[in-house]
């Protein structure tokens, strides 16, 4: 326990923070899996990719995956749906 009041309020604040940082990249890893899914039926696979895409730069945007992590997760999703076309 932090002997600190300014101490405890970030291990409160920080735990908010990881649960919602959790629900986010649990939401993004789903998306991303029904992205491949679809890749591999080709029903919807570019609408699929698209939406996959905004939820990255999403996450990038807030700072829950670092900005090269999503480049290159964006590149291998574009590089399949053109190989899929």
């Amino acid at each position: 326990m932090p002997n600190i009041k300014s101490a405890s309020k970030r291990v409160k604040t920080q735990a908010v923070r990881a649960m919602r940082n959790k629900a986010v990249k649990s939401n993004l890893k789903s998306t991303l899996k029904k992205a491949d899914a679809a890749l591999v039926s080709g029903e919807g696979a570019a609408e699929a990719v698209k939406t996959a895409v905004i939820k990255l730069d999403k996450a990038a945007s807030k700072g829950i995956l670092h900005k090269n992590n999503v480049a290159r997760k964006k590149s291998r999703l574009a590089r399949q749906l053109n190989a899929a076309k």
